[in-house]
């Protein structure tokens, strides 16, 4: 069915809450990707299934289909992401065995429901497969780390699909420095010698360079190396909440001169600072540590600990939640440095993202609200929601190989 059909069998009633029908028939009708789902480690959840609507507060997923099309999101990058291990052979081996998986999980998806989602492999794929009223897939690789000491193993990931990739995430790498190592000391001053070999095999590809999560010096070496534009798939403004994991205006700034676009993150930490929740954070940690990457969990176990989980929330509620005000400030904040032709949306949906106000892609059309009310044409809407990011992927496709 073609997407003209789909919009106009939406009712009224499926409107995202606080927008008009104006705007949310607008959002509808625009391509909207969010270039940071971490949502593929649902896939992998016992008894969990993407094409079934499920809830924020009860299974505290925040993506699947039926939620994509209320929230009017296409689709967007779904990313292979690996928690840091040790630089060890053993390590690298579980990291690359976990990331195939995971990736497999993703192809997979695709797979069952070809009705619904549809791979994307280059920028031009996003607009038929939108207008045939289906989800986009691009993916992504969030942590490079399961690639080893072996780069040549990024064109595995690349035949299986894989068109954007980080460097680093929590921690140091072999790869590159953390914007959030526990050192809080530099490892190698930004790029390994590693990591330039590896950004070398990304440009030769056509994949993206993604700088979230890298340290400062990292962005600066990316920005100097990379034959094409960078993008940050989620990350923030230090000039309204200065934590390690946002940009400053002069990164911003080098960053747009350089053709490269920053993707607006919603994960609260980084948003604003909160009141302490000592309590929370300690049950919180506990619970997690029942959890590992490798671990498969059984629906019994699954269910016990989202018991806990709701138990928590009972007993430690997080009265200081950022809120979707906090985000927009990042948002719009960016907007005025480097403009709507250098600014998108990555969520981190899924791995921590969502504020008050926000809590799902349900919600997503009070972006398009926000950015109206706020002066921005649908011109400009359009290059945030889709655009740039599509742009940029497409400036990789164009030189590789070169």
């Amino acid at each position: 069915m073609m997407r003209a059909a789909l919009l106009a069998l939406l009712p009224v009633a499926a409107q995202a809450q606080d927008v008009s029908k104006k705007v949310y028939q607008l959002h509808q009708k625009l391509i909207t990707l969010d270039s940071h789902l971490d949502t593929p480690a649902s896939l992998d959840l016992p008894g969990w299934s993407i094409d079934e609507e499920h809830g924020v507060h009860s299974d505290f997923t925040q993506v699947d289909l039926p939620r994509m099309k209320k929230g009017g999101l296409d689709g967007g990058f779904w990313a292979i992401y690996t928690g840091q291990g040790p630089l060890t052979i053993e390590g690298f081996r579980k990291a690359r065995d976990f990331a195939i998986l995971r990736g497999l999980s993703i192809r997979s998806m695709v797979a069952a429901d070809p009705a619904n989602f549809q791979l994307a492999l280059e920028a031009k794929d996003a607009a038929p497969i939108a207008a045939a009223g289906r989800r986009i897939v691009y993916m992504s690789i969030e942590n490079a780390y399961p690639l080893g000491e072996d780069v040549s193993l990024i064109d595995l990931f690349y035949d299986m699909g894989v068109r954007v990739s980080g460097f680093a995430h929590f921690a140091h790498n072999q790869f590159a420095d953390s914007s959030t190592d526990p050192s809080k000391k530099p490892r190698y001053g930004g790029l390994s010698p590693l990591g330039k070999e590896l950004l070398k095999e990304m440009n030769r590809l056509g994949i993206v360079p993604d700088a979230s999560h890298s340290s400062d010096q990292v962005l600066d070496d990316l920005l100097a190396l990379s034959t094409t534009p960078v993008l940050l798939t989620h990350s923030g403004c230090k000039a309204i909440y200065d934590h390690p994991r946002n940009v400053d205006d002069a990164h911003l700034k080098a960053l747009a001169a350089k053709g490269g676009v920053i993707q607006m993150n919603a994960y609260g930490a980084y948003l604003r600072a909160s009141k302490p929740n000592p309590q929370r954070q300690e049950a919180l940690k506990a619970l997690y540590g029942q959890m590992r990457e490798d671990a498969k969990l059984s629906p019994e176990k699954r269910a016990e600990l989202l018991a806990k989980r709701q138990e928590i929330d009972k007993l430690y509620p997080d009265t200081d939640r950022p809120t979707f005000d906090d985000f927009m400030a990042h948002m719009l904040h960016a907007l005025k440095v480097v403009g709507p032709d250098h600014v998108g949306i990555g969520l981190d949906w899924d791995g921590g993202g969502g504020v008050v106000g926000m809590e799902d892609v349900v919600a997503l059309p009070k972006i398009t609200d926000a950015l109206l009310k706020a002066g921005y044409s649908e011109a400009d809407i359009q290059k945030i929601w889709s655009g740039n990011v599509l742009r940029v992927l497409a400036a990789a496709e164009a030189g590789k190989g070169k």
